[in-house]
Order: C-alpha cells, then structure tokens, then sequence
C-alpha cells in the first residue's frame, strides 16, 4: 500500500504521520465543567491505574509493526521492565476478580482496557491506543462519504471536553437543531467527557445493523439541562472544498479539512472554475479546519507555492525529513487566508507556509498551535497505536506548538455569530475584513 501521511486521525498505516487535531481544538467552555468534571477524573485515575498492568509481550517491537531499523537501539536499563512480575500481578487481578467480583465480566472489554491504559500511561493526550472499531472508523474517514450524522467534533485535550465544531449541510444533524457549540454530554446513554475522542465517533456512527437513530445529548449555552437529540445514521457525503465568486472578481474557497486525495482535487477544481468566472484576488478560508493528511496539504500547497520547502520534521534523535514542492503554478494574485483558534495541524502548515512565502496576508485570531507529530503504528490484528514521534516546523523554521501562528491582521469574530452553523457572508466580519484588504492592494 502507498505510504501516507497524515496530520489528523484519518488513514491507519505503518508509518503514516499526523498531527491530530480534529479533533483537539476547544478552549475551556467554562460554566459547563461542573456537569462533566466528575466523570473526567474518574477515566483518568482508572486509565492511570491500569497503566500498570498489561501483556507486554504483545506489546513488544513485532507488534507494533516495526523493523529493527525501525526501532533503534536507545532502550534505557531503567525502562526494562519486570514481565514476571506484572504477569504475576495480572493473575492475581484476574483471580481475584474471578472470584469476589458480583458482576458480569467482558474479557475482551478488560484486555482492551489493558492496551487503553498502557498507553493512557504516557501522560500523552496525543498517544492513543485504537480498537477493531476505532480502526475501521479512521479508515473509512478520509474517502468524504460514510455514515454518520453529520458533526464535525472537536476536542479539548486538557478538560476532555468534546464539542460540535462544525454542522454539515442537509445533514441528520443540522435537520434536528444540533448547533455549532453544543458540548456533547451523552451519546447513546454513555458520558463522552473525557473519552477518546475516536471512540466518540466511533459509538455516534456505530449501531447493531449500521443505521437507525442515535440519542446525543448536549449541554448548550444559556440552557439549563441537556438537550436531547434522536439523530438518524445515514450516509453523508462531505465536501472538504466550497467556492464561490464574490463581488469585484474576488474567489472564496472554504476548506473544512484536508482529507486524503479528495482536497487537493477538489481544491484545483475549484480554482479551475473561480479563474474561468474571471477571478482577480482570492480568500482562502481554514477556519474551524482541524487538520487532515499531511500529503494532502502538501499536494494543495503546491498548487500556490512557489519551488521550495513546504514543512520539515525532527523526531528525539534529531533526524530531519523536508517536503518540498515543485513550485510549477505559484499563485500570481493577492491572497487572503481566514484563521482562528480552531485552525490546527495541517491547517496551520498551510497557513504557515502562506506566511513564510510572504503570498499572502493571514487574518482572523492566532490559530490552535499544534506543532507535534503522531505516528500511526499497525499492531497487526487490526488494532493501531497512536504515539507522538517528532516535531514540525514552517518552511521559515517556526515551530508552533504550544504558541499557534498569529494572523498579519487580527481581528475575532462577533460575538453572536459563534454560535452559528452557517454565517451568512454579509454578516461574516473577518469575511469582510479580508475582501476590504483585496480590494486595497
């Protein structure tokens, strides 16, 4: 199979890179803490505790999909560990349970927690260990059609808070109220907070025959209970490019996430048309963008970029890995590029690049700032192991991480258009701050 990389939680390969965002990007929501906080507390300390036990056989190099080239020898004496003894202890955990314990007991739900918590363990919210079902799902996520609702969800890595981040057109979702905001409480009866968020979709799109109706349950500003939401599974197809020719030759391109070979063609595509309708000057909007493929920004920087770097990596043994672009169609018209708290990983490549190259002027607020890299390890039963590996850097040497890229012009959206699904173009003040820039160069 082609190697792929990635910077969102899509495509599951040996070797493939990302740095996950969709996911991560919420700040704090504040006032809505003190309904989920408890259970939070709970997960962690269970993870932490079972981070202690596990089969470490089975979780040693061949499982993890790797070569002896692949995994150099920098093993300290101190991170040997005692397989006897955490055998042991797993034993008597296991008998113990087997003969005190009154409820019932799902073995395969006990090893997968194991896996969970040995990873968990890490105290790395970006390393995470993904099941059968958790697989399939990122898989399926980068092809823009697959069943589901219709919700782009978001994660806060330090609360565990999972919020709807963007509600896609004529979806289930959008036709029964759900809200661009809404903070997810209960999917199917089960607490979300502080749930991997992969096991989130995971449970939103998953039923015993695939379809039907799925219960959300959503804490909402200005609401004093949870709302509650029977949304149907069906299949939903997701554009990641939209566009449209504004007034006085001015292109808009909306990108909602770069996703494996569909962006980047989607992307020319629509430049094809904008320059056919005689555009002049171009918007390129990434806010609310979580990330994507890595190859996939790369592929769609390339179209603007002129010859050079488009972004390089270091991992701990300060290996270097560049990617850089031909530069055959560098855009020759003035550029605006839309970004916000909410703009991430390869969001934040493109926008950074855009930067560094001078091609275009950024605007809205300082983006998310996620600069580290994950890589997707097959453990050769269909399950995967997420585990951060390197570092990124914009083509100028930036790293981000942590700091997030500020825009040339800064400017936050009104406040009472944050919580709509869809602004309206004449009412979207960064929209319109961008197209009064074009217009003066």
């Amino acid at each position: 199979m082609q190697e792929k990389r990635e910077w969102n939680q899509e495509n599951v390969q040996d070797k493939n890179e990302e740095l996950e965002p969709e996911e991560t990007r919420l700040k704090d929501p504040g006032n809505n803490n003190g309904v989920l906080k408890g259970f939070l507390g709970g997960v962690l300390v269970t993870l932490c505790v079972l981070a202690i036990v596990l089969f470490v056989k089975s979780l040693g190099p061949k499982r993890l999909g790797t070569t002896p080239s692949q995994t150099p020898d920098h093993t300290a004496a101190g991170q040997q560990l005692d397989t006897e003894a955490i055998d042991l202890k797993l034993e008597k955990l296991k008998s113990l349970i087997d003969s005190k314990y009154m409820g019932d007991v799902d073995e395969e739900k006990l090893i997968e927690t194991l896996y969970y918590g040995y990873v968990a363990g890490l105290g790395d919210p970006y390393s995470v260990y993904f099941t059968k079902e958790d697989y399939v799902t990122m898989m399926e996520s980068t092809t823009g059609i697959y069943n589901g609702i219709g919700i782009l969800m978001s994660q806060n890595m330090k609360t565990g808070v999972i919020t709807v981040l963007r509600v896609f057109r004529d979806s289930p979702a959008e036709e029964v109220g759900l809200q661009r905001g809404d903070i997810l409480y209960k999917v199917a009866g089960q607490e979300v907070t502080g749930m991997d968020l992969q096991s989130v979709v995971s449970i939103v799109k998953t039923s015993n025959d695939g379809v039907g109706t799925v219960e959300v349950e959503v804490v909402r500003e200005d609401e004093t209970e949870p709302l509650k939401f029977d949304v149907e599974r069906r299949e939903v197809t997701v554009s990641t490019v939209e566009h449209e020719m504004l007034d006085d030759g001015i292109g808009y391109l909306l990108i909602t996430q770069f996703d494996d070979l569909v962006t980047q063609k989607q992307f020319a595509e629509a430049m094809a048309d904008l320059k056919n309708q005689g555009m002049t000057s171009l918007i390129i909007d990434v806010r609310d963008n979580p990330g994507g493929v890595l190859d996939s920004v790369c592929k769609t920087l390339e179209q603007i970029l002129p010859a050079g770097l488009i972004v390089y990596t270091e991992d701990k043994y300060g290996n270097r890995e560049e990617i850089s672009g031909e530069g055959k169609t560098p855009l020759d018209i003035p550029l605006a590029v839309l970004v916000n708290g909410n703009s991430a990983s390869a969001a934040e490549i493109f926008a950074g690049a855009v930067k560094d190259y001078g091609i275009g002027t950024l605007v809205g607020t300082t983006t998310y700032g996620k600069g580290i890299v994950q890589k997707i390890f097959d453990l050769g039963d269909d399950t995967a192991v997420k585990l951060t590996v390197s570092k990124y850097f914009t083509p100028k040497g930036n790293y981000i991480h942590e700091v997030g890229i500020k825009p040339d012009v800064e400017i936050d959206l009104n406040d009472d258009l944050k919580k709509m699904a869809i602004i309206p173009m004449d009412q979207d003040n960064q929209l319109q701050k961008a197209i009064e820039i074009l217009k003066g160069q």
